[in-house]
């Protein structure tokens, strides 16, 4: 089965939990720039470095930076039947990145899928998330940052992936083997 997936949702939608869940049932790799950023900041690289003080103060990484990752990511072999790409891309000029980088493959993308939630719901999820993690990057205020960063710079994709009649959004509140029969049956007809 061959899927060329994007993930969209705020950060704390729970498109992590659901990228792993997605990938798994169709046998694609999910690949998640957080997972990956995250990586390089505990293994200390020069990348990570650079990164960890971005993320730190709630912005994002550059489109440069970002592009490259992802570009390098798809080219390996286990993503050249699909992939569901989780995290990115997070703005318009990611979105035309991507279609250059699927566009010199000859391949497209086969659906953007947006897990919607309440604002409140993801700022306490966050919350919690950063007490048991111990994640310095998720206090209330860089969490309220990050949703106004991502409504104003990738909550405008997801009008881009309308257009083109890519777009579908799914519910992310509930029980997570509910947002995942729900995922799994909205992506039914992209996919099959």
């Amino acid at each position: 089965m061959s899927a060329r997936l994007v993930l969209l949702g705020p950060p704390g939608a729970g498109k992590g939990t659901q990228a792993v869940r997605i990938s798994e049932r169709l046998g694609v790799p999910a690949i998640s720039t957080g997972d990956i950023f995250r990586a390089n900041i505990t293994n200390g690289t020069e990348l990570g470095r650079k990164v960890q003080d971005i993320t730190a103060s709630g912005a994002l990484v550059p489109d440069d930076l970002t592009n490259e990752l992802v570009r390098d990511r798809l080219a390996q072999a286990d993503a050249a039947d699909g992939f569901l790409l989780d995290g990115y891309p997070r703005n318009v000029a990611q979105v035309a990145a991507l279609d250059e980088m699927l566009s010199a493959a000859g391949l497209s993308l086969g659906a953007a899928v947006e897990l919607t939630v309440d604002p409140q719901v993801v700022v306490d999820r966050l919350t919690r998330r950063a007490q048991i993690e111990g994640r310095a990057d998720d206090t209330e205020d860089v969490i309220r940052h990050r949703l106004d960063v991502y409504a104003e710079q990738t909550a405008p994709i997801s009008q881009v992936y309308a257009a083109r009649g890519l777009l579908v959004q799914v519910d992310g509140l509930g029980d997570v083997d509910e947002v995942t029969g729900r995922l799994l049956a909205a992506l039914a007809p992209v996919v099959a």
